[in-house]
């Protein structure tokens, strides 16, 4: 490998750069520095505003460094303050765990776990779940006056709200993690949003009183929308995930597709590794031809395939192309169809008993009314009289109330389209 690099201009010109501790630029000078970030386990999935950190960790590695996750099997039993106007759930050490499994695998499509430079990922219950209260108050709490944490931002903004003492010890939790990462795996560097500066400078403290080592923080900023909206939403309202099973790829995919002209040179810088020169170059698309939407492709095509691999960004840029683009839908793969059956309406064939026996083809008005894009056969019958509805690509007319099996794509499906943006997909059984 060669001599390990100073991350911070490449955060800094990424403009993920939010402040750090005086003396980093120094040690990152001086070799390698091992530094770690926490994620907390208390959903199955990471979601894209966890992205930031994990990307964090990403420069870290590739500038030289070494790179620790920390899923807080044990914090999470306790829940951070930060950030928050109310007390969290408390999970099962259960569903924790089996949180903290699934955002391994997630956490390993981004860094490099092999070799002596490699990442690792590990679990803080390791550590505290054995710990005694006793020992924690007399190795830790003794090293921290009320009036140290009473300052802090975390704690200061819920103290009108309320806070449990329970949350209330959870920065002196984190400091102790600092202190047993530094111990264990010569952690020198704790990395997060810039909410967490008070836990994690609390964590330095905890080591210059016990150790008398030196240790750093650095924190990237919190992101918003350019309208004021908070990052990571949904269209619905709800968080978009890297588990495809709670957020589809083509979901996931047009997430990144829907951003704001405003956002999407940030959101390149944040959130690829795609080189200066490449997203300048998009930069300069996004203000001279922005209807091409070029930054936002290449934002979207970029993260999907990281986090969901080539053959699912494949697919979602071939779904979204359909709906959004007119592409012809002759061309839509296997793989395509079946996707698509989770996007839109969808409905398996049946001919009707007043109708065409499937032997003399699909009944339209079926099709319309079975996926709800007609409340009755009389609707459906004049939407094709005005020319609204189009089979695979082709527009019917009211003589085209019933439609042959040639015209069915592979996999025997018909694509409905009424208007355009109406879209329902229909399966005719062999």
């Amino acid at each position: 490998m060669s001599e390990p690099s100073a991350p911070i201009s490449e955060l800094a010109w990424r403009e993920l750069l939010f402040q750090h501790t005086e003396g980093l630029p120094a040690a990152f000078a001086a070799g390698p520095v091992t530094g770690y970030c926490g994620f907390d386990p208390t959903a199955s999935s990471l979601h894209v505003g966890n992205l930031v950190p994990v990307m964090g960790l990403v420069h870290l590695q590739r500038a030289g460094h070494r790179p620790i996750a920390l899923v807080g099997g044990g914090t999470g039993m306790i829940g951070d303050p930060s950030g928050r106007s109310s007390e969290r759930t408390l999970q099962t050490l259960e569903t924790i765990a089996e949180n903290a499994a699934a955002i391994r695998a997630q956490l390993a499509k981004f860094l490099d776990f092999n070799g002596p430079h490699g990442a690792k990922l590990l679990n803080n219950a390791d550590w505290l779940a054995p710990l005694s209260l006793l020992e924690f108050l007399r190795d830790t709490g003794k090293h921290f006056s009320i009036n140290y944490m009473l300052a802090k931002d975390s704690v200061k903004s819920r103290l009108e709200t309320g806070l449990s003492f329970t949350e209330f010890s959870y920065m002196l939790l984190q400091a102790h993690d600092f202190l047993e990462l530094h111990r264990r795996e010569g952690v020198s560097l704790q990395i997060g949003g810039s909410d967490q500066w008070g836990n994690i400078t609390a964590g330095l403290e905890l080591i210059r009183k016990t150790t008398g080592g030196e240790a750093h923080a650095l924190t990237f900023p919190l992101i918003t929308n350019a309208d004021g909206s908070k990052f990571g939403k949904s269209t619905g309202g709800g968080s978009v995930w890297l588990d495809p099973a709670r957020t589809s790829p083509y979901k996931f995919y047009q997430f990144w597709i829907g951003a704001d002209d405003r956002d999407v040179s940030r959101y390149l810088r944040f959130f690829t590794l795609l080189a200066r020169a490449e997203i300048e170059a998009l930069d300069e698309a996004v203000r001279t031809a922005p209807g091409q939407r070029a930054a936002q492709r290449a934002l979207a095509a970029d993260v999907t395939t990281r986090v969901h691999g080539t053959d699912a960004a494949r697919v979602a840029q071939e779904v979204s192309a359909l709906l959004f683009e007119k592409a012809d839908p002759q061309g839509l793969s296997d793989a395509a169809l079946a996707a698509l059956r989770e996007e839109i309406p969808f409905a398996v064939y049946a001919a009707p008993a007043d109708g065409p026996a499937l032997s003399e083809g699909i009944d339209v008005y079926e099709c319309l009314t079975t996926l709800g894009i007609a409340a009755s056969r009389g609707v459906a019958k004049r939407l094709l009289e005005q020319g609204g509805v189009s089979i695979n690509g082709t527009k019917l007319t009211a003589a085209d109330r019933v439609v042959g099996a040639e015209r069915l794509l592979r996999g025997r499906h018909l694509l409905v389209k009424k208007g355009a943006r109406e879209f329902g997909l229909v399966h005719v059984p062999a």
